[in-house]
């Protein structure tokens, strides 16, 4: 009886661990520690970030010195801040939903904020659109190494089963 009980935890432990991992949102504070603020390339802080449908944008920033306009493709161009902004954030700390896919635009509306590159411009992707593999000519360790973690946690999880039914 014991046995079995055992067979069962090890079998569970051993699914669980192969299962696909589930992707979650992702919360990317702009300007990664610099916040939000004049004279910063956002242009390139967006190299390399795939933005999906589900994450968040957050902005920090001293509240009454700055805000977050989000407006159109031509108001971006133009830093035109006297423009009927989507949505404009003021809290210093503005958490802001990626909810749809395409492009999103977002400025400074104080001073000359925009022209000295408080403005950022990104595109969304679908939630379920996934980065394509890269290519492979051979053998991958990457395929390895990825299920390598996996098969050490079903491992070890199957001793700890196997120690605590004795």
């Amino acid at each position: 009886m014991a046995s079995r009980r055992m067979l069962l935890a090890v079998l569970v432990i051993v699914a669980a661990a192969a299962m696909p991992q589930s992707s979650t949102a992702t919360n990317y504070v702009v300007g990664d520690d610099s916040g939000w603020r004049p004279d910063f390339n956002y242009t390139a802080w967006t190299d390399g970030k795939m933005f999906m449908v589900g994450d968040n944008l957050v902005f920090n920033y001293k509240q009454g010195v700055h805000n977050v306009m989000r407006v159109g493709g031509p108001d971006f161009k133009a830093c035109n801040t006297s423009a009927a902004a989507i949505n404009t954030f003021t809290s210093g700390n503005d958490m802001v939903p990626l909810d749809a896919q395409g492009k999103r635009w977002y400025i400074c509306g104080f001073g000359d904020h925009c022209s000295r590159d408080q403005k950022l411009v990104l595109t969304v992707m679908p939630a379920s659109m996934s980065p394509a593999p890269p290519p492979s000519s051979s053998f991958s360790w990457n395929v390895f190494a990825s299920n390598a973690y996996q098969i050490m946690v079903a491992a070890v999880a199957a001793t700890t089963a196997m120690i605590v039914a004795h």
